[in-house]
């Protein structure tokens, strides 16, 4: 995501932030526990946003398919030609090339 990129408009003191130790904030609403985003944990900025943050359609598709080896048994994974991660696609590519 470009930084800067993203604007709240509203309910800007309902989002709250967890950081694990070793890993990215995760930043939700305090009212329905949604979350929206995670942050950089060396920039700080807004790294990746979840799709149900969205009101309308941001015209994005996905590129890959990440934890398929966690995938619900009721619910196939699609098989539409996008590569496949049996679980994070960050865990899994090479330095620099994601």
């Amino acid at each position: 995501m470009t930084p800067g990129a993203l604007r709240v408009v509203a309910g800007d003191e309902l989002v709250r932030a967890w950081r694990p130790p070793d890993g990215f904030a995760k930043e939700f609403c305090v009212t329905c526990g949604s979350h929206l985003w995670s942050r950089d944990p060396d920039s700080g900025e807004v790294f990746s946003v979840r799709m149900g943050a969205f009101e309308t359609d941001p015209d994005v598709r996905p590129s890959y398919r990440q934890f398929v080896d966690d995938a619900a048994p009721w619910e196939p994974v699609p098989d539409d030609g996008l590569e496949r991660f049996g679980g994070s696609a960050w865990s899994s590519a090479l330095p620099g090339t994601m």
